[in-house]
């Protein structure tokens, strides 16, 4: 029970204390005197009442900090599930709120982490353990130190670079320490070279690259603006049927450069666009999945951090279209 719960302010709280103390008190003196008990009887009954008083009214007051108190202990032993009750509208149960909503955060930073662990122990474990597997066969002679077997162990250890890249990168995103340089430099440049290096494998994906108007330039960072656009297309790629065709795209409106990868893979669920640039998500089954690893969530770090806005829509008719939105070089010095 908190009787004081609705009072607005811890002030009101102290004041309504005092003064129910106060007439309890006279009223206990008053009364005594009328019934003739001795003033020392008097005195000892009046401060009983006024610590009654004050044991009922300030519970709700004190409470919530006891509350506070005890669940901060927990929490240091990683105890997260923790929560006070926060029912007053003063400044303490303001206080209790933004603890709840502090200790509800940590417990998701807490599953991030966890799950960050896993993850990467996962995505290391795949490639470390067929690039062992390989060099002992290497070692032992099962297999001989051809071509092949090395253009297998190479690709292996680049995807182990490319990890531990995007770990680095999280990492600096995270902790604003991304350095940009941003210049201004010609689209199409940069989106047929992005197209050139992309590897197609044996899919047989048709990629088609559209400038729009054909000298189109603009402000960013050129080199991070590859590494996302690069990775957007080893997404559609890899994503896209047999002889499915990746529309690479790059248009001015209204003030604003915009970059446009779509695919004819299997999309993405619905209700799923804020999750596909969350780090480690996947979306869809096993065999499609969209999103496994760090590459789409470095790449709206990389985006958000250049001023810009990265989104994922259905295509119609089955696909996906990823959209860059970043803003146009101004004219003039």
């Amino acid at each position: 029970m908190r009787p004081l719960d609705r009072l607005p302010s811890i002030k009101w709280k102290l004041g309504v204390v005092i003064v129910a103390t106060v007439w309890g008190t006279v009223l206990v003196l008053v009364i005594g005197n009328r019934l003739g008990l001795d003033f020392f009887v008097r005195s000892a009954l009046a401060a009983v009442l006024g610590l009654l008083l004050v044991q009922v009214l300030a519970r709700g007051m004190t409470s919530p900090l006891r509350e506070m108190a005890s669940a901060a202990s927990a929490m240091a032993r990683g105890d997260y599930d923790r929560r006070v009750h926060a029912t007053s509208r003063d400044e303490v149960g303001e206080l209790a709120r933004a603890f709840n909503a502090m200790a509800a955060e940590l417990k998701d930073v807490d599953r991030q982490r966890r799950d960050l662990v896993a993850n990467v122990s996962h995505e290391l474990r795949t490639p470390l353990g067929a690039l062992q597997a390989l060099l002992e066969n290497l070692a032992d002679g099962v297999e001989p130190p051809d071509p092949a077997a090395l253009r297998t162990a190479l690709a292996q250890t680049e995807r182990l670079g490319r990890l531990v890249t995007q770990l680095l990168d999280l990492s600096k995103l995270e902790s604003g320490g991304l350095e940009l340089r941003p210049v201004s430099f010609g689209m199409r440049g940069l989106l047929e070279q992005a197209a050139r290096e992309c590897v197609l494998g044996d899919r047989a994906v048709r990629l088609k690259v559209c400038v729009e108007p054909g000298d189109l330039q603009t402000t960013g960072d050129p080199e991070r603006l590859h590494q996302v656009v690069a990775n957007l297309l080893d997404n559609a790629v890899r994503h896209s049927p047999p002889e499915g065709r990746v529309w690479l795209s790059a248009h001015a409106a209204t003030g604003r450069t915009t970059i446009t990868v779509a695919d004819e893979g299997p999309g993405i669920p619905r209700n799923s666009e804020n999750q596909l640039f969350a780090p480690f998500q996947r979306l869809g089954d096993h065999d499609t999945s969209i999103g496994v690893g760090l590459g789409l969530s470095v790449a709206r770090g990389f985006v958000e951090a250049m001023g810009g806005t990265i989104s994922a829509t259905d295509t119609p008719g089955g696909g996906l279209t990823v959209e860059i939105d970043l803003a146009a070089p101004k004219d003039g010095p």
